[in-house]
């Protein structure tokens, strides 16, 4: 799915699934969290997985 179809979809800007997809986004609201799970029927795990920090620049 376009992104920016999928923008339309849970009513959004394109830059945020965007960020989402390019993981540029810092933080996702669980709301949107849930609408994007709606509208691509897929479980949160689908969408995301962890990353440890990179803590050598610290």
């Amino acid at each position: 799915m376009p992104v920016g179809e999928l923008a339309d979809c849970i009513g959004i800007t394109p830059a945020n699934p965007a960020a989402l997809k390019n993981g540029r986004a810092k933080a996702v609201r669980f709301a949107r969290l849930s609408a994007l799970c709606e509208v691509l029927e897929c479980q949160p795990g689908d969408l995301l997985r962890w990353e440890a920090e990179d803590t050598a620049g610290r």
